[in-house]
């Protein structure tokens, strides 16, 4: 859409409200071409306090904060800035300096007024430059100078200046509202001169006792249509007998040219289902906002500011390059946000984040779209220059309440934070009950019938036996039955022939009670050249064949032992000679010496209990 589509689209925008009464409450919503902009809700019990006036009591002065704190009855005191305090009606002098402390003391009386509703923790927002609002102007009592609304044209600006010197008094300033366009001099007049009175019997009734309130506002509906109705709307339709009485009574008395255009709804659906307006309020609670052409908005309030982050989602463009997309997408955007501002009436700081464009041309246009859209808002804005970012940042002055506040209230559970907090550390992925970054093997480890994991069946985490059949050899038994099954080509006769009793170190299973090791047992046989008859060790059994030796059961069940029982034949070069048969052990030979008989102990962490046959080199034995 180019620029003069979008200005001669908002020239012919169809604009109606609609009212609907409930037992205790009342809204009121604000539709442009059947799309909700505003919405309003008045309720008996939480009536909004803006506009009215009070005589309040100082309760503390803050030097440091240039800030008063003052009670006007309400229960939790209300706060008046510096920049909001009238200095001629406090008894400033010219010339002198104008703190806050110099004009205001605790226990005195002031003339106040409310311009922000009491939100969260933060108190009510005063001044006391009282002003009056009417239908066609605000009346400034103690006002000097006249202002006329910027977004009403020059011609229509001069008419009115000149309609205000005759009617205004000197004592006196006015504001004109753009609904005075057009508006005669007799209705101006009046106005003013309701206001006037207005102003009068407040002086009277400054003198009593604070705090108390002085003029209320009337009723948020009538404030609506007040501000709001005017010759620009089609029509105001109404859903509920006493808003229809109340209302209309009102525009019979001041603006009775409007009066044909007040409409009674009697329709049999509700009045809110027929204008599609509860399907918008609900799309308006939302965090995430859809485009028209597929893009979204992401909508975070914090305390500081308004944060608005600008997305492309589904939408990919119609033709053209890069920079175009971006561009439509933002100028999109650009008019969602002015009504998603309106609609939620967002306050305080705003910051928007558009997509990155690289032409200045696109961003003065976007730029450019954001500021159009924000005329047709009645509330003060304002938007600064874009950032080194590339953000956009504005200003915007608070109505009321905003629609999330009159749709939601705080989780019972964290607070309105979105988080629940523990008293003690906890585990990530705890909800899940996996941790996120656990590999999904893992996660289907266990005993559920599918297969055990990887730390049940091995290692030091076992918690139970394992079938010898059933685990898996380590390379270590492997090679072990490799070398028993092999065939040997001239068996160990010559190891066998020697009666000579060795030294051997006895293999006993006791020794694998030591705990936390691991139990092994292995019987390996020693490959000699020249035997013939085999020999046989005491830790193992007779080898007629070559079978692997199994393993005895209780070795097994010793947890966390390590036991190695291993038999070796010693290999002999040459063939051993005969026998001698020695009452005593023989002494040990230089080349072979025998192993002196030794009690063996339990190891303390890895106990290896081996039988080895000494070496026959060929030579005699001598007997001691």
């Amino acid at each position: 859409m180019s620029e003069a589509e979008f200005l001669a689209r908002r020239e012919s925008v169809e604009r109606v409200m609609v009212i609907r009464e409930r037992e205790d409450l009342t809204q009121i919503a604000v539709l442009e071409d059947k799309v909700l902009v505003e919405h309003y809700v008045a309720r008996e019990s939480q009536t909004s306090l803006i506009g009215n006036v009070y005589l309040g009591r100082v309760q503390n002065v803050l030097p440091s904060m240039e800030a008063a704190f003052i009670d006007i009855g309400k229960g939790r005191n209300a706060v008046l800035y510096a920049g909001e305090v009238n200095w001629a009606s406090l008894g400033w002098k010219e010339g002198q300096p104008r703190k806050i402390e110099s004009v205001l003391t605790s226990g005195q009386k002031v003339l106040v007024q409310v311009t922000k509703d009491p939100i969260g923790h933060k108190g009510a927002r005063l001044t006391s430059q009282i002003s009056l609002a009417g239908r066609f102007l605000v009346y400034v009592p103690d006002g000097t100078t006249s202002g006329i609304s910027r977004k009403l044209p020059d011609t229509e600006r001069n008419r009115l200046k000149t309609l205000l010197k005759e009617i205004v008094p000197d004592t006196a300033g006015v504001i004109v509202r753009t609904a005075a366009e057009g508006a005669a001099e007799e209705e101006l007049t009046r106005d003013v001169e309701r206001l006037k009175a207005r102003w009068e019997d407040i002086e009277k009734r400054a003198g009593g006792n604070a705090p108390q309130l002085l003029y209320g506002e009337p009723d948020l509906t009538l404030k609506v249509v007040r501000d709001l109705f005017t010759e620009d709307f089609a029509k105001l339709v109404i859903s509920g007998d006493s808003s229809w009485e109340t209302v209309k009574d009102y525009v019979q008395s001041v603006a009775p040219d409007l009066e044909e255009r007040v409409e009674k709804y009697d329709g049999e659906a509700d009045a809110f289902a027929a204008y599609r307006i509860d399907e918008q309020i609900a799309k308006g609670l939302d965090r995430k906002v859809w485009l028209p052409s597929g893009g979204s908005l992401i909508i975070d309030r914090t305390e500081a500011m308004t944060v608005v982050d600008v997305n492309t989602g589904k939408f990919t463009g119609s033709g053209g390059n890069l920079e175009e997309t971006v561009t439509k997408n933002n100028l999109e955007a650009a008019e969602e946000i002015v009504r998603q501002l309106r609609l939620r009436d967002i306050g305080g700081i705003i910051v928007v984040d558009f997509i990155d464009m690289v032409l200045e041309s696109n961003r003065d246009l976007v730029l450019r779209r954001l500021v159009e859209c924000l005329g047709r808002d009645r509330t003060r804005h304002q938007v600064a220059e874009v950032t080194s970012l590339g953000l956009v940042q504005m200003t915007r002055k608070r109505i009321g309440t905003g629609l999330l506040e009159a749709f939601s209230e705080n989780c019972d559970a964290c607070g309105g934070r979105g988080l629940v907090i523990h008293e003690h550390p906890v585990e990530p992925g705890k909800s899940s009950g996996v941790a996120p970054d656990e590999p999904r093997s893992r996660r289907r480890g266990g005993r559920g019938g599918r297969g055990k994991g990887r730390d049940e069946i091995g290692g030091e985490q076992r918690t139970e036996p394992v079938e010898e059949s059933a685990r898996t050899p380590s390379p270590a038994e492997f090679a072990a039955m490799a070398g028993q099954t092999e065939k040997v080509d001239e068996p160990a006769a010559a190891a066998e022939s020697v009666e000579t009793p060795v030294e051997t170190v006895p293999s006993e299973p006791e020794t694998a009670e030591a705990p936390k090791v691991t139990t092994r047992t292995r019987s390996r046989r020693s490959k000699a050249v020249t035997t013939e008859e085999p020999t046989v060790a005491e830790s193992t059994e007779p080898a007629e064949t070559a079978q692997p030796v199994e393993t005895a059961p209780e070795q097994v069940e010793a947890p966390k032992v390590t036991t190695r029982t291993r038999s070796r034949r010693s290999k002999a070069s040459t063939p051993a000679p005969e026998p001698v048969e020695a009452e005593t052990p023989a002494e040990p030979v230089a080349e072979a010496p025998a192993a002196a008989p030794a009690e063996p102990e339990a190891p303390k962490v890895t106990t290896r209990n081996r039988t080895r046959r000494a070496a026959t080199t060929g030579r005699p034995v001598l007997a001691a």
